[in-house]
């Protein structure tokens, strides 16, 4: 089965909990999905998957996961299909008043 690379993009409130890294190469079997990508990250970054999911490994609700551009949760969520060369930015949303 073909390699397929994907890159992650994180935001910089997130870097401390991925060794201070702002892009991240993971690399899968075809026919990845987002959830996929997010189990190889928990693997080497624990903290960081606290950060990015619940205790029910749900996607945090406060947190943007954009797949090549568009809102995860507008496509399948933690299913959206990821393919050669997706780029996966996650962007906590930011409050204030």
């Amino acid at each position: 089965m073909r390699a397929v690379r994907v890159v992650v993009l994180l935001a910089g409130v997130l870097r401390p909990s991925a060794d201070g890294k702002s892009r991240l190469e993971v690399d899968f079997a075809a026919g990845a999905t987002l959830g996929a990508v997010l189990d190889r990250l928990a693997e080497r970054y624990p903290a960081l998957d606290r950060r990015l999911r619940d205790e029910h490994g749900g996607l945090r609700r406060y947190v943007n996961f954009y797949v090549d551009g568009e809102e995860c949760r507008r496509l399948d969520g933690a299913e959206t299909p990821v393919g050669p060369g997706v780029e996966i930015q996650i962007i906590p949303s930011v409050a204030g008043g």
